[in-house]
């Protein structure tokens, strides 16, 4: 497997780190970079865009990252409050009437970007086609009751979480979602890729798929057996209501949707230019304080929904001790997305990190590739 891009003066053995996951751990198509104090010092890629081998995968190219996406949707979020336009702690309602029905009168942006407002999943079974449907899932959530009250535990939101938050933006905003991204971070960081994977930068749009041999687990599978035991429940709702959330994600309705808790197409140099920015002294896209904001725990505890222990930032995972959501050093923090992409900033070395594959793993947070990119380049820091 040939291997492109390069590695700063120091972090060569890089390259080898990630050869080794197409020899040993199954890529077939991948890229991963790292920014440090503003500068692009990896950015390696190889393999091929499509199932057949045919397209080269180059820097540029796009994959689905997955809830990777939530990352990038928290930061246009915080820059609503930083514009004065949206206050964390004021209920959503306040902006956005009609969502407060069904008992979530008083739910707010901050319990939604920290998974405490119990919108996890719709209750009642919707058509296939309401994802592809950017305003009716809006209004669906809206209209959703809440599978606890509000405020009272921790609660990941797999789907719901890009149609709440975004929702908000657009009323927040008078603006469309789009817009306002190619104008906060798209334009700003002249990135490559943005929510679904039409009318970017970028056309070059990898194929993904499940990887031919699953790697092992970093831990129990925890999820999997909670959607088994109980499937009218809240797991099995959040990621199989409807059953299109888990399939069909090489085609042209869901690429070219607007799914931002999910169907975000990115590169990994724009998860780590995205990343890297938020981790410099004077940050473009944020103030300081928002950054800091950002990366302040709001909620820790055992996630009812990924039935792990899991510590959230405003809209952000906050690096913990499991290597499998270990971002860089102790004020880390960043998103992971089903299948083994991940993008995260670490202040205290100024670095942002992205990790971008077709090959997806089973895991929910990073998976043995990304763990060992990291965790090598951290020994080589």
């Amino acid at each position: 497997m040939e291997i492109y891009g390069f590695c700063a003066p120091g972090l060569e053995p890089l390259y080898d780190t990630f050869a080794a996951n197409f020899r040993e751990c199954g890529d077939s198509g991948a890229a991963f970079a790292v920014r440090q104090h503003g500068e692009l010092v990896v950015s390696l890629w190889a393999g091929s865009a499509d199932r057949n081998g045919e397209t080269p995968y180059t820097e540029d190219t796009l994959a689905n990252v997955f809830s990777s996406s939530k990352g990038v949707l928290a930061l246009l979020v915080l820059q609503q409050v930083a514009e004065g336009r949206l206050d964390l702690d004021r209920p959503v309602a306040d902006y956005w009437p009609e969502f407060a029905a069904a008992g979530k009168a008083q739910v707010t942006a901050r319990q939604l970007l920290c998974h405490r407002a119990g919108l996890v999943a719709f209750r009642e079974k919707v058509a296939d086609s309401l994802i592809y449907d950017w305003p009716g899932a809006c209004a669906q959530v809206a209209a959703t009751e809440p599978w606890w009250e509000p405020g009272s535990k921790q609660g990941y939101a797999p789907f719901l979480y890009g149609w709440s938050l975004g929702g908000l933006l657009e009323r927040v905003a008078a603006t469309g979602l789009l817009q306002l991204y190619r104008q906060g971070l798209g334009g700003t960081l002249d990135l490559d890729g943005g929510f679904g994977a039409v009318g970017h930068k970028s056309s070059r749009i990898a194929d993904v798929g499940p990887l031919k041999q699953p790697l092992p687990e970093l831990r129990e599978n925890a999820v999997g057996r909670a959607i088994k035991e109980d499937r009218k429940g809240p797991v099995a709702m959040a990621f199989t209501n409807p059953m299109s959330l888990m399939m069909g994600t090489n085609s042209a309705e869901w690429r070219g949707a607007l799914i931002p808790a999910a169907n975000g197409h990115f590169s990994a140099r724009d998860l780590a230019t995205i990343y890297g920015d938020l981790a410099a002294e004077q940050p473009r896209t944020l103030p300081q304080v928002l950054v800091e904001e950002a990366g302040r725990e709001q909620s820790r505890g055992r996630d009812a929904v990924l039935q792990a222990e899991v510590s959230f930032g405003c809209g952000y995972i906050l690096s913990g001790r499991a290597a499998d959501l270990r971002f860089g050093g102790e004020h880390g923090f960043g998103h992971p997305g089903a299948g083994g992409s991940v993008g995260f900033a670490d202040p205290d070395r100024g670095l942002g990190c992205g990790y971008v594959t077709t090959r997806l793993g089973q895991s929910l947070f990073m998976d043995r590739r990304s763990v060992r990119l990291v965790e090598h380049l951290y020994q080589l820091l």
